[in-house]
């Protein structure tokens, strides 16, 4: 069972990179859902990040950024970004953390609290409130990322989803609690 998994998750990775992988995916569930897919092929099913942003350009697709780590304990992290196809570690960083904890209690695993296709239904419920109450038609994504709160507190993890107007303007940012709820908006 565990190789018909893994030999889809790979049939799924091909599919995307040769149809355009992360770059043309679409905000949306599913969308986001092939995202989480594309990293958990580069970087394990185990990863653990502490930060992953997904950045929309009109020009390029969607850019994804994450710091992330398959040995949380070792307190070396990677930051990488995806563009065009192609990943690019772009540093190399070392945390700090409070005595007496766990770095892993500072991180996120996908799968695990974060679901990237929540976070795709996150965005489409925005633009249609933004639609809704605010009359802007086809608001587009900006940016969508996981918000992991400084102090450890995974209760406070948000996902954050921001939109703007088609022809720019004013950015709306709208926070949802990790169950879908919306905390704020701004």
């Amino acid at each position: 069972m565990e190789k018909l998994k893994n030999s889809l998750i790979c049939f799924t990775v091909v599919l995307l990179v040769a149809c355009g992988g992360t770059n043309k995916q679409e905000a949306n569930a599913q969308g986001f859902g092939a995202i989480e897919n594309i990293l958990k092929s580069r970087f394990g099913d185990g990863a653990n990040y502490t930060d992953l942003t997904i950045t929309y350009n009109e020009t390029i697709g969607n850019i994804v950024g994450v710091t992330v780590t398959d040995a949380p304990e070792s307190l070396k992290m990677g930051q990488w970004t995806y563009s065009l196809g192609n990943w690019n570690q772009t540093s190399e960083i070392t945390l700090e953390i409070p005595e007496g904890t766990k770095a892993a209690d500072f991180m996120f695993q996908l799968g695990d609290m974060v679901n990237l296709g929540q976070l795709g239904e996150l965005v489409e419920k925005s633009k249609e409130q933004l639609t809704t109450e605010k009359g802007i038609e086809n608001p587009s994504l900006h940016m969508a990322f996981i918000k992991m709160p400084k102090n450890g507190n995974r209760e406070k993890m948000e996902y954050v989803v921001m939109l703007k107007p088609e022809n720019g303007g004013t950015t709306f940012t709208f926070s949802y609690g990790l169950n879908g709820v919306l905390t704020h908006l701004n």
